[in-house]
């Protein structure tokens, strides 16, 4: 089986107007892809693609993945990566979460079977849930609560990687599910509800830095650049996963919340919240099937990303 697309692909992102999705959108044309992506702006920002609209190759399409897309000629990759991903965002947008995850990735499978391309899910850490193996590696089944407010993400997540296998073997599709750990760079939405958002927010307009129960769980953050080279690395290879993507520093959430208030030269107080419901304890991932497919591993240390981080949320003000 041939795994390198062509060098002139179509590749079409779904979400690509979101945090991660812009920065795949950048990648493939700075590889001579022509890129389609896709967006409804329910979290997108039109921003984050402002700068590649005057690429021949890029073209953008306004539409909820949840309904058929109709594509003219040849779309030889598919990246599905439409879904709200920060727990602010789909606990406000539950149902669309579900939907996106169930019958947006049905919707972009049944694309990808027509045009007989290749498609990569985006999937999360999330689908190990509050785990009680740690590292988590792609083997472990995870520990979920189906029915908790965090069950909307988890839940589409863990179906979407069931169906994209499904199609997989029954249909033939040429598949990939890459897991994303936390990954965080310029392009993220202040006040996101993700850690690293938050508190660079707080830290820079002198708010306190809310950190949740006494800051001891942990999360290994992996900087955006880093995340793309190994997602992309994972579409044109022969594993069809899933594998993990991410850092596996791990590093505990108060931690970063002083490192990012001495970056920030801030004087902010770190204050401290009640636990959300079923918020993962631990979180990092075995990677030794992203260093042995991919020969992957993340290279960028974390004050350097959380400074260019930095910068960027500096210059939206």
């Amino acid at each position: 089986m041939k795994t390198r697309l062509p060098k002139n692909a179509v590749v079409v992102v779904t979400g690509g107007a979101g945090f991660l999705g812009s920065h795949l959108c950048q990648a493939l044309l700075d590889g001579g892809r022509r890129v389609i992506c896709v967006d409804n702006f329910l979290t997108g920002n039109p921003a984050n693609i402002a700068s590649l609209s005057a690429n021949p190759r890029f073209q953008f399409i306004k539409h909820d993945v949840t309904h058929d897309l109709y594509l003219p000629g040849d779309v030889h990759a598919i990246l599905h990566f439409a879904s709200p991903a920060s727990p602010r965002d789909y606990l406000e947008f539950p149902i669309q979460t579900l939907k996106v995850g169930a019958l947006g990735t049905y919707k972009m499978l049944g694309l990808a079977k027509a045009k007989k391309s290749r498609f990569l899910l985006a999937s999360t850490s999330e689908v190990y849930g509050d785990p009680q193996v740690h590292p988590q590696p792609e083997t472990y089944w995870g520990h979920v609560n189906p029915v908790g407010p965090r069950g909307v993400y988890d839940e589409a997540k863990r179906y979407a990687e069931a169906i994209t296998l499904a199609y997989h073997r029954a249909h033939g599709v040429d598949v990939r599910i890459v897991r994303i750990f936390n990954t965080y760079g310029p392009r993220m939405r202040p006040r996101d509800g993700r850690a690293v958002p938050e508190f660079i927010d707080a830290a820079l307009k002198g708010r306190p830095i809310p950190v949740f129960g006494e800051g001891t769980q942990t999360r290994s953050l992996c900087y955006v650049d880093d995340e793309v080279d190994g997602i992309l690395r994972l579409l044109e290879s022969s594993a069809e996963g899933p594998v993990n993507i991410g850092n596996p520093h791990e590093v505990t959430i108060l931690a970063i919340a002083q490192i990012i208030k001495r970056l920030a030269k801030s004087r902010s107080r770190i204050v401290f919240k009640p636990l959300p419901t079923d918020d993962p304890k631990v979180r990092r991932p075995d990677i030794t099937r992203a260093r042995t497919l991919l020969h992957w591993s993340p290279k960028i240390p974390l004050e350097q990303g959380l400074k260019s981080t930095l910068a960027y949320f500096k210059s939206l003000r």
